[in-house]
């Protein structure tokens, strides 16, 4: 694959430079510090907010309010983001004109969507190890101590799932020129996907039907199968790629 090389360290460098992978890796490590935290304190704020008029009763917080909380927020603000890093990935070359003159190199239109899909993947991937080794730490600190292995393959769904809403938006960045065109698809696909989830026979292979195997994973008991929504999810980001490179590679730039 011609050219793939340099053009993925053209990529990562220019999220370095731009400041993306910094800002969002900033972002995530806000998400995952700040996930236990809403956790154990939560319930204490809601109490003092009610006061002695309106007595409630919470249970007390555990771990798994810590990780069911962090999940929550990758899954939200996590997905939002992976939708934003996606959406001008390519349709913002084309706009500007620098996809003609790179194609025009020798290097080949499979190479250049791949680099850049690959490093929208590393930019999330280092983003999701940031935000899960905050949480862990404090989760250790407010809580119990969660099983590194087990806290490292929640996180690998968890980039999988992202990794889907960002190839899908990628695919509408690849077909148009609208970048607000592509995340609009990204969001409509966020949507149509969780509405689907609910079902009970095509649910689990959703992307979302990572959540509850990430969870029991990093909490170290038993929970949902984790090979089918893995696989499907897989499946999906590779179709994704595919319909990319279908899409451009007769395109007029």
């Amino acid at each position: 694959m011609a050219g793939l090389g340099p053009l993925l360290r053209k990529e990562l460098l220019e999220q370095w430079r731009t400041l993306r992978l910094p800002v969002i890796a900033s972002i995530f490590l806000l998400v995952g510090l700040g996930s236990p935290l809403l956790a154990r304190f939560t319930p204490e704020l809601i109490k003092a907010v009610a006061g002695d008029q309106f007595p409630i009763d919470l249970p007390t917080p555990t771990a798994a309010d810590a990780v069911g909380q962090l999940a929550k927020n990758l899954g939200q603000f996590g997905g939002l983001i992976a939708v934003l890093l996606a959406m001008g990935a390519v349709a913002v070359e084309k706009e500007r004109g620098t996809a003609a003159m790179l194609i025009t190199k020798p290097v080949s239109r499979a190479a250049f969507l791949l680099a850049k899909l690959v490093a929208i993947g590393l930019t999330l991937a280092v983003s999701v190890a940031i935000a899960t080794a905050g949480a862990w730490f404090y989760t250790l600190v407010l809580f119990e101590r969660l099983p590194l292995e087990g806290v490292a393959a929640g996180a690998v769904l968890q980039w999988l799932m992202l990794m889907a809403w960002a190839s899908i938006t990628f695919v509408g960045s690849t077909l148009t020129r609208s970048s607000l065109a592509a995340a609009g698809l990204g969001i409509v696909a966020f949507i149509v996907v969780g509405i689907v989830s609910v079902l009970p026979t095509i649910g689990p292979y959703m992307p979302t039907g990572l959540d509850g195997p990430s969870r029991a994973l990093a909490l170290g008991i038993p929970g949902p199968d984790a090979v089918g929504p893995t696989v499907a999810t897989v499946v999906l980001i590779g179709a994704a790629g595919v319909l990319s490179w279908l899409a451009f590679r007769h395109q007029e730039l």
